[in-house]
């Protein structure tokens, strides 16, 4: 597999040149299963979004990532947190390294149907009791665990 590489406060990592705003959500069906993707650039599986496209906001670009990423259609329903941390930094085969800036949303599904894109291998709901199975990478764990904890307030950080 090729394409993005994540480092996560790992010293060898190399220096963040952009800074990009995105969006991903933890989507969630009625079983309390979460919808994750297997990213065919990684293999890991991970919560559906991306980056933010001029002229739209980030709910906006969280309902058209997973929509493009999995066929499903979103309803934003709150805010699990706020990622941005620096020693978080993604390195791409073009030579951009992007610092991590990720609003992660909750949301429940509305309607469309599974479908596999061309940035995953597999699409599923899956049942947390099934992530310590999969590899998932630990910033996706920290925002899944977030979730699970059903805060008060979104996360932070």
């Amino acid at each position: 597999m090729t394409g993005r590489r994540d480092h996560y406060h790992d010293p060898n990592a190399p220096n963040a040149n952009s800074l990009v705003p995105a969006a991903a959500a933890i989507v969630t069906d009625e079983n309390g299963r979460v919808l994750l993707q297997r990213r065919s650039d990684s293999g890991n599986w991970s919560l559906p979004g991306g980056a933010m496209d001029i002229g739209e906001t980030l709910q906006q670009c969280a309902i058209r990532e997973v929509k493009e990423e999995t066929g499903i259609d979103i309803e934003i329903t709150g805010l699990v947190g706020i990622y941005t941390d620096p020693a978080h930094v993604i390195a791409y085969p073009d030579g951009e390294v992007r610092q991590e800036f990720t609003i992660t949303y909750r949301a429940h599904v509305v309607g469309g149907s599974i479908t596999i894109s061309d940035e995953s291998t597999d699409v599923r709901f899956v049942h947390p009791t099934e992530f310590d199975r999969l590899p998932i990478h630990d910033t996706v764990r920290l925002r899944l665990h977030h979730h699970a904890e059903h805060r008060d307030g979104p996360y932070l950080g």
